[in-house]
């Protein structure tokens, strides 16, 4: 009792001047509220695309890890970089390389060894893949802003999408003419000359609806060299013939230009963390590249039988000058047909999905000397082209009213074709081909209407990129690597219980041919390589908990007319909430071998990250929060130096309304840590080896949102 007067007389002053109205009674009075009158709209949703309502229960019978990311969550701090929008997703580890965009993102520790250009995910946009087809994405061409949701699946739980790698699939979901506000402006500045701005639009015009999406980004960047500049246009147009039947084309247009300012010694990263590599400046190295995209995504059916076809085609223009200086230019087309059916099978409850997915892409690869950023002399003219074919099923069939087994599987096919145009000694033209095939078997048990236990076992199939297959000079030719492929088991369970809710996940993944840079003696020590058995295995968790509720606001039986947020549960009176995310990774080599049970490097064993926030209904929010990796961990295969343990202070307030003005001021690493967010990953690291990257030191960002 004396803690919730305490608390009663610190918040309200705060909330009273965001929300005066809500305390122009006193809090032991009776509130009268509004009355709220609900109808039902035919309209109220797009056929392809669900609410975030729709895409929980749809998730949520699937045996295994998989979460939904409200938007409308993250809007309420920073969002600026992939970890701001998926910092509180169970499983995900996404760490900026330089505060940017450029990151380390992992699920189960997939491409490990990648600090830039992604690997060992798909990574999508409205169900389409960002991925090139050869595997390897870029994290610059998303915007978190122009998302109302993303889907998370882990591991095998994104065969949906005919992914089959280790990690997964990412999936931002874009706002429609049914969700977004007829005007929307929003601007955000702060530490290191950051700003970024963003001006949408959506509304439904009858039949049709539409949605646009302008940002504009720019930071000097905390470290020397780190300069980021990105402008990017989302924009979608929907149309309803009729009741089954919607069709959807979206437009993506993305310019982006990064400095990169490379990686640090132990020693730089404790003296001076905002330095850049001399080699990085020297060179002037940079990541910029244009990418157009066009898709589109065409509903057919009822609710208990749809047709999706998805399709799309991606140009992508690349100016890289790293220790020579890439010139790419990408086209990448992608069509994937999919049969969902809820039809019962034998008076059972059933659900079965079939698809087939088939993606192609070239890319012309010329290389030149760097001359302090500038091209010299060609040294390379290769044609790349790529092609994957995926068919794949799935069928749940309830056993029981509460009992569902689960049993899939996909057959898949990849090619990747080098062809050599300009010879500079050997001719490396070379073509490489791999088939895979991964079941899945998992049973749910909906143990009451608002918790499940999951079990699941599945095979995982990873062909190489062409970053991979680059020839080191041991042979003409592509190297020549087998697919990394996999078994998993998970363990796991999600739900609700009155304060708390949670999703947690354990799982232990066996991986043969893990692609890995062992190097290959006397030709190159970083050369990718399949390693031997390795063994990834950890946990994934996620409990949030209402640590007090009803502090200075009763808390009500009944949803209030207002909500939290737009688009997300409705609170139901105030709160001191506590939301955290813990991920435990248990990485390392199998017995046997040079590097018989070592640890693989490159991220933390532990990791947890947590926010204590006060939420009024109202939408006025506040409180501190903590990032926390408190194990140091290798960074080098042979396990002979370590990434330091850190712990990060944030602060974080605001208020957010469906309607009008929302502002948010957000503090990050309040105590100025010096620390690396990330590390490279290296086989043997010594006291010279540039490795660290070092993270954003104080900072402090504030934003504003208007809606119409």
């Amino acid at each position: 009792m004396k803690l919730n007067f305490f608390l009663s007389l610190l918040i309200a002053g705060g909330v009273t001047a965001v929300c005066p109205s809500v305390y122009s009674q006193s809090a032991d009075e009776p509130m009268n509220l509004p009355e709220v009158v609900v109808t039902a709209d035919a309209q109220a949703e797009s056929l392809t695309v669900p609410s975030v309502a729709t895409v929980k229960k749809q998730l949520a019978q699937i045996p295994g890890g998989v979460n939904v990311v409200d938007a409308e969550d993250y809007k309420r701090g920073r969002a600026t970089t992939l970890k701001d929008a998926l910092d509180y997703s169970p499983g995900v580890f996404v760490q900026p390389r330089f505060g940017a965009e450029e990151s380390r993102i992992s699920i189960r520790g997939s491409g490990i060894q990648r600090t830039f250009h992604g690997r060992g995910l798909k990574l999508m946009q409205d169900g389409s893949p960002l991925n090139l087809a050869d595997g390897g994405f870029d994290m610059q061409a998303i915007e978190p802003l122009s998302a109302r949701y993303v889907e998370v699946f882990r591991g095998a739980n994104a065969l949906q999408y005919g992914s089959t790698t280790l990690g997964g699939a990412i999936n931002f979901v874009s706002m429609t003419g049914y969700d977004a506000a007829p005007a929307q402006m929003r601007f955000e500045a702060g530490s290191f000359d950051s700003f970024r701005a963003q001006i949408s639009s959506g509304m439904v015009l009858g039949a049709a609806d539409y949605y646009a999406s302008f940002t504009h980004s720019s930071s000097d960047g905390y470290r020397d060299w780190s300069r980021q500049s990105n402008q990017r246009f989302f924009g979608n147009v929907g149309y309803r013939f009729n009741d089954e039947v919607e069709t959807r084309f979206y437009l993506t247009y993305v310019q982006t230009d990064s400095q990169l300012p490379g990686a640090l010694t132990r020693a730089q990263l404790e003296s001076r963390p905002d330095q850049a590599n001399a080699g990085s400046v020297a060179l002037r190295q940079k990541r910029d590249f244009e990418l157009l995209r066009i898709a589109n995504k065409t509903t057919f059916g009822s609710d208990d039988h749809k047709l999706t076809v998805s399709s799309f085609w991606s140009w992508k223009d690349l100016d890289h000058p790293i220790f020579q200086v890439i010139d790419q230019l990408s086209n990448d087309f992608g069509v994937d047909v999919r049969y969902d059916s809820l039809a019962d099978l034998a008076g059972h409850r059933n659900l079965f999905t079939l698809g087939l997915g088939a993606m192609y892409g070239i890319t012309q690869d010329n290389r030149f000397q760097n001359l302090g950023g500038e091209r010299g002399l060609r040294t390379a003219e290769n044609q790349h082209q790529s092609a994957n074919v995926d068919l794949y099923l799935q069928n749940t069939f309830y056993v029981t009213d509460s009992v569902a087994l689960v049993l899939g599987a996909q057959g898949s096919y990849a090619k990747r074709d080098f062809e050599e145009q300009l010879i500079f000694g050997a001719d490396n033209t070379d073509m490489q081909e791999y088939w895979g095939f991964s079941p899945k078997l998992g049973v749910l048990w909906e143990v009451n209407p608002q918790t499940q236990v999951f079990f699941n076992v599945s095979r995982s199939f990873e062909p190489p990129s062409f970053g991979e297959l680059s020839n080191a000079g041991a042979a003409p030719g592509l190297v020549q690597l087998d697919a990394q492929r996999g078994t998993t088991l998970e363990l796991g369970t999600r739900g609700r219980a009155d304060r708390v809710s949670w999703d947690l996940a354990w799982y232990y993944s066996w991986l043969d041919n893990e692609l890995l840079s062992l190097g290959i003696p006397g030709v190159n020590p970083t050369q990718t390589v399949n390693a031997g058995r390795t063994i990834h295995h950890g946990i994934e968790a996620m409990v949030d908990f209402d640590l007090l509720r009803g502090i200075v606001t009763p808390w009500q039986d009944e949803t209030m007319g207002s909500g939290k947020q737009a688009g997300t549960e409705a609170v139901k009176g105030d709160r001191l909430f506590l939301r955290q995310v813990y991920l435990f990774s248990d990485f390392h080599f199998a017995s046997g071998g040079q590097f018989s049970n070592n640890e693989l490097p490159g991220m933390p064993r532990h990791y947890y990250r947590a926010e204590l926030l006060y939420e009024h209904p109202c939408g006025f929010y506040a409180g501190p929060n903590v990032e926390w990796v408190p194990q140091a961990y290798f960074v080098d295969l042979a396990n002979t130096q370590k990434a330091g343990s850190y712990a990060l202070l944030g602060f974080k307030l605001g208020y957010r309304t469906p309607k009008g003005l929302s502002f948010f001021i957000e503090g990050k690493n309040l105590t100025d840590e010096t620390f690396a967010a990330t590390t490279g990953v290296l086989k043997t690291a010594n006291a010279g080896s540039a490795v660290y990257f070092p993270g954003d030191g104080r900072a402090v960002y504030a934003g504003i949102e208007w809606k119409w």
